[in-house]
């Protein structure tokens, strides 16, 4: 019991070391003293088996984010590598890191147009494909530009990863959905050779896009399907609206630490009509079997949970005396991440290291 806990420990330790420093400061120091939206993000993941983690920065298991700036803009994305692969002997995972950390090196170069994060997508995916060692696999994506100076946001999203933004207790917001049919999104893939013509692979460009204001208060939810198909958009208002225009870091990750923990419960309960089990009701799916949400094992997708939440607000205080806290809390066993962004006004402050 006491090396359990011992263990347990020291895999905290390195999730929060790996995942804390977690905003990359790409952009030129700010000389002027001006009020503008900001993100301050936290982030912490654990694989569904913790006995075989490899915690790696801007990965948890299958699935990969990254967040980063440039100038006016702030960039946030989330890939959910498709387990299925394993199968194959093939590891999901390092199709979906390879993917955000090249978006994120991208940003911080300042190679990508602001308004086109579909196009952010494709020079990743494009770079995938021309790599010397070809990285085999397939995943989704969805990926966020808020430009700080206008409270636009840009989005670009492939397959059934996807966000909401919630305004005064209500969806203003949402992406769309992305399938071939039930249960198999539209993703991104490198094949083995030979086996183009029997893998589902989807141009970057065939991304949903979509681009609108946001406003002091609103509250961005950036997920996985593992969210979506387990908690009802009723729900997860419940929670969101508990931080709309909120200001206290600590707050927001309160509600979503509730999202995650709700989204793990729900997935595991036999009770409960997911909208999953919906889904697969209407597509001729025995639900008696689906009942309970998305089934465990079947895909990354279906075995993590990703939250971001993002509010939106100006304050007064001087630059100089604005702070971060970030805070980490170990969840579960089941492998769960999560994002908590809030937009304040701050200079630019780099990366965070324990």
């Amino acid at each position: 019991m006491m090396q359990s806990i011992v263990w347990t420990g020291r895999l905290l330790s390195r999730a929060l070391w790996n995942g804390i420093s977690n905003y990359s400061n790409c952009a030129e120091p700010n000389v002027n003293r001006r009020h503008e939206s900001r993100i301050v993000s936290a982030v912490c993941g654990f694989p569904k088996e913790l006995a075989h983690a490899r915690l790696k920065k801007g990965q948890f298991g299958d699935d990969a984010w990254f967040t980063a700036k440039y100038k006016s803009a702030d960039v946030i994305g989330v890939a959910d590598g498709v387990g299925g692969w394993r199968h194959y002997g093939i590891d999901p995972g390092e199709f979906s890191a390879f993917l955000m950390r090249t978006c994120e090196r991208l940003v911080c170069s300042g190679r990508f147009i602001t308004t086109e994060p579909a196009g952010l997508l494709a020079r990743s995916y494009y770079e995938l494909l021309e790599s010397k060692q070809p990285i085999l696999g397939s995943s989704t994506a969805c990926v966020i530009v808020l430009n700080r100076e206008t409270n636009m946001v840009y989005t670009a999203n492939i397959g059934d990863s996807g966000f909401v933004i919630v305004r005064h207790g209500e969806v203003v917001h949402r992406s769309e959905e992305q399938q071939h049919y039930f249960n198999t999104p539209f993703q991104l893939s490198l094949p083995p050779p030979g086996h183009s013509g029997l893998v589902l692979s989807d141009r970057p460009e065939s991304a949903d896009t979509s681009n609108f204001e946001v406003e002091d208060g609103d509250v961005i939810l950036l997920a996985t399907d593992g969210v979506f198909d387990n908690v009802p958009d009723q729900l997860l208002i419940t929670e969101l609206i508990k931080v709309q225009g909120e200001r206290d870091p600590t707050k927001i990750q309160g509600v979503a630490n509730s999202i995650a923990l709700m989204a793990r419960s729900l997935a595991f309960d036999g009770n409960f009509m997911s909208p999953f089990a919906q889904n697969a009701r209407e597509n001729g799916i025995d639900a008696v079997v689906v009942l309970g949400g998305s089934p465990p094992g079947t895909n990354s997708a279906y075995t993590a949970t990703s939250i971001q939440s993002l509010g939106l607000y100006q304050e007064e205080t001087p630059l100089d005396d604005i702070r971060l806290k970030l805070v980490m809390t170990y969840l579960c066993r089941w492998k769960i991440y999560w994002w908590l962004l809030t937009a304040r006004t701050c200079k630019n402050y780099g990366s965070i290291h324990i």
